[in-house]
């Protein structure tokens, strides 16, 4: 049975939708009327303010790393996939420290079944 604790995650596209679909409606209640808010000089303003710090995020701190893994997708993400389908196993379980398990020489190991 399901329980909806277990679930986790975000919102989807469609919650993004619905989400700007009511936030119009609420600005339509209280007759905010938006083009006439992002024409003003204030609403002009804040606008660029916002648009400035998004490109400034994007050029210090997101472009590296996104456009390395654009341009290494298939190698990093993609070839890891076939090998874990085709059985090979992944980078991960190749690397991983192994436990040896069974008799060995010494007489006081035990065994795991």
């Amino acid at each position: 049975m399901n329980d909806k604790k277990d679930k986790k995650g975000g919102i989807s596209i469609l919650g993004l939708l619905v989400l700007g679909i009511v936030i119009v409606l609420i600005f339509s209640y209280f007759k905010i009327n938006v083009k006439t808010v992002l024409q003003s000089p204030d609403g002009k303003n804040n606008v660029n303010y916002v648009t400035e710090a998004g490109k400034n995020i994007w050029d210090n701190y997101l472009r590296e790393p996104t456009t390395y893994l654009w341009n290494n997708f298939v190698n990093i993400f993609w070839n890891s996939f076939l090998d874990t389908m085709t059985g090979k196993g992944t980078i991960f379980q190749k690397l991983a420290p192994t436990v040896p398990f069974g008799n060995t020489n010494n007489s006081s190991s035990s065994t795991i079944p």
